[in-house]
C-alpha cells in the first residue's frame, strides 16, 4: 500500500540540475505538503505553515540564490512533520508526536510499516538524488561545496533570538569559518557561530552524511525567518549569499586542500 498517490507531488524536486556551480544547495524542510492519506495528520493548515511544518521562506531564497550561483538546488517538499529530512530515521524526532508545543495526532501510535513507507517514499529519494548527484560530480572529476539552507524562529518558547543568520559546522569549519567572518565584516548584521542551533550526528543528517562522511567542504545556513517574510528580504538574502559564498570558499580552500 503505496503512500503518495501517482498524482501527488514528487518528493523532491531538482532546481538548475546541470548547473556549472561548485556549489551544490539542498533545502531539507522546503515545502509543507503532506500525503492525502494521512489527511493533514490532523493538523490545521495554519499549523502546517509555521516553522514546526516548513522553513518558512527558504525555498523562494534557495531558489534564487541557485539561480545566482547557477547552482543545483535539491528541495524536499514534504512537511517535516511527516518525516524530517535531516534526522536520522528513527529518531525521536524524525516523525514528532509533539512539534514545540503543538501535538501531531497524524503521528501517535504509528506502526513500523506506517513509518517505513514515510522513509522508503519522502525520505530515500530525498537523500538517493543528493548521493546520486554528489556521485556523479565525483565521477567526473568536480570539485562540490555542498550547502544546506534551512531558516529558523525570532523567537523560541519566548526567547528572542537575535541571529540575522546562523552559520553551522562540526568538524570540517573551513567554510562555515571563512563565511562567518565575511558576514561579521558585512556591519550590519547579528551573526550566529553555531546558533541557533549546531550540526552533530543526533540532530542533523545531511551535513553529516553528505558532507563530513564523504570529505566534502561544507556549511549549513539559518536565516532568521522574519528577514525573508517578503520578496524584497529573501532576494537580499540571496544576492548577499551570492555575493559572499564564492569569496568564503576562495579565502578557505585551495585546490590542494580542497579534500581532507
Amino acid at each position: 500500500m503505496r503512500l503518495l498517490a501517482e498524482d501527488e507531488l514528487p518528493p523532491v524536486t531538482v532546481h538548475r540540475q546541470s548547473g556549472k556551480s561548485i556549489f551544490v544547495l539542498a533545502s531539507d524542510h522546503a515545502g509543507n505538503s503532506v500525503p492525502r492519506r494521512l489527511r493533514n495528520l490532523g493538523l490545521p493548515q495554519s499549523e502546517l505553515g509555521r516553522h514546526i511544518g516548513i522553513d518558512v521562506g527558504i525555498l523562494e531564497t534557495s531558489l534564487q540564490l541557485a539561480d545566482q550561483l547557477d547552482a543545483p538546488l535539491i528541495a524536499q517538499r514534504y512537511s517535516r512533520l511527516v518525516i524530517d529530512c535531516n534526522r536520522q530515521p528513527g529518531n525521536v524526532s524524525s516523525m514528532p508526536t509533539i512539534s514545540e508545543s503543538t501535538e501531531v495526532p497524524g503521528n501517535c501510535g504509528l506502526s513500523d510499516d506506517e513509518m517505513w513507507w514515510r522513509e522508503r517514499e519522502i525520505f530515500h529519494p530525498y537523500h538517493d538524488m543528493i548521493k546520486e548527484m554528489l556521485d556523479s560530480r565525483d565521477q567526473e572529476g568536480r570539485d562540490t561545496v555542498l550547502v544546506a539552507m534551512h531558516s529558523f524562529t525570532p523567537e523560541l518558547f519566548g526567547r528572542p533570538r537575535p541571529w540575522h543568520i546562523g552559520v553551522l559546522f562540526n568538524r570540517d569549519p573551513r567554510v562555515g569559518k571563512a563565511l562567518l567572518e565575511l558576514l561579521r565584516a558585512e556591519g550590519d548584521l547579528c551573526v550566529g557561530e553555531n546558533e541557533p542551533y549546531a550540526v552533530d550526528d543526533e540532530n542533523d543528517y545531511t551535513i553529516p552524511v553528505h558532507g563530513e562522511r564523504r570529505g566534502l567542504p561544507h556549511v549549513e545556513i539559518e536565516i532568521r525567518q522574519d528577514q525573508l517574510a517578503d520578496a524584497g528580504g529573501r532576494k537580499a538574502w540571496a544576492d548577499r549569499l551570492a555575493r559572499l559564498l564564492p569569496q568564503a570558499v576562495d579565502r578557505a580552500l585551495t585546490p590542494t586542500t580542497f579534500h581532507r
